[in-house]
């Protein structure tokens, strides 16, 4: 039998073209897969800077919330008194210092209760109960409180003539740490700038 119009052509893939496509697909899978790898590796950092934040947040606003007064709040001038010393227009006993005074736990009543000294970072564990819920396990804080001067508002040194305080809570976790920074001003009776 005879084909008109001379030798007939098949159509198709030689072997060599097919490994040629087998090895560029793989090529470019395992690359997609290197970036999603990449990507799902380092998607966790988001969350453990939110979670981060969110604690540091907890804590500034406890630290914010809690008094700023000469005298401690169990003194039974605390709302009068204007100035931080015992006698006259003062303190009836308990002037207001760095530190907390003895049987005060957290929340503290007074911003001072949260710090052993101005300038240094104190470490802040646990939630207001002592445990340790507020702060998660591979998280750490620390407070930091500094005389400012804000606004025409002086501020001395000490904490009887401190009058604004700014406040730093940072939150370490493994691969960062979140500070956030906020300012307290001296209520008193009778202090004007």
């Amino acid at each position: 039998m005879c084909i008109e119009g001379g030798a007939s052509r098949q159509s198709g893939l030689t072997l060599v073209e097919l490994v040629v496509f087998i090895v560029v697909i793989g090529i470019a899978a395992s690359s997609v897969l290197l970036v999603m790898n990449y990507t799902a590796s380092r998607s966790a950092d988001p969350q453990l800077r939110k979670q981060a934040l969110a604690v540091a947040e907890a804590l500034l606003e406890e630290v914010e919330m809690s008094g700023f007064t000469y005298c401690d709040p169990q003194d039974a001038n605390f709302l009068t008194a204007t100035g931080a010393f015992v006698g006259t227009n003062g303190c009836a006993s308990i002037v207001e210092n760095a530190g907390p005074e003895p049987g005060n736990t957290r929340p503290y009543d007074n911003v001072n209760d949260y710090v052993a000294a101005y300038g240094v970072p104190q470490p802040i564990v646990g939630d207001v109960t002592g445990n340790a819920t507020l702060i998660p396990a591979g998280y750490s804080a620390t407070l930091l409180e500094t005389p400012e001067t804000l606004g025409g508002i002086a501020s001395g040194a000490s904490p009887a003539s401190t009058n604004v305080l700014r406040l730093a809570v940072t939150v370490s976790y493994s691969g960062g740490s979140v500070t956030l920074e906020g300012y307290r001003t001296r209520y008193a009776p009778n202090f004007m700038p």
